[in-house]
């Protein structure tokens, strides 16, 4: 093989590499326990609490994920992924991150156990979400 061979045919492997090795943009998961609730009006109620609960109208149920930081732009990383249950880690910033996890009893009934840390202080809580309605 001559050297303008050679050459071209280096070129031609490292386009291709290069092709292939430009990645998308990230776009968010999606997640087949969450895929699967019901829209509309949720309460999110402490386990055991007597308190009425928080409801949220839930047109993007990805806001169930990170309760603690919900006004907060975050990565995600999803550690688990069934019809079930989904259990992802997220990030915020340089200090704020958590886990949360989720339990599907019913497409109108889920378990959210979440943990983390925000502005330096540890959080951990469990709620029973219901649907309860439209928004």
């Amino acid at each position: 093989m001559n050297s303008t061979t050679l050459i071209k045919a280096i070129s031609a492997t490292a386009a291709a590499f290069l092709a292939f090795s430009v990645s998308a943009p990230a776009q968010a998961p999606e997640l087949a326990l969450l895929d699967g609730l019901q829209k509309g009006e949720w309460t999110l109620k402490g386990r055991g609490s007597v308190e009425p609960g928080k409801k949220v109208c839930l047109g993007d149920p990805g806001i169930l994920l990170q309760i603690q930081h919900r006004e907060t732009d975050c990565s995600r990383y999803v550690i688990q992924d069934t019809p079930n249950s989904v259990r992802v880690s997220y990030k915020c910033g340089s200090s704020d991150h958590g886990v949360t996890t989720i339990k599907r009893e019913s497409s109108g009934l889920i378990q959210i156990q979440s943990q983390g840390i925000e502005g330096n202080a540890p959080f951990s809580f469990s709620v029973e979400g219901r649907r309860t309605g439209d928004c």
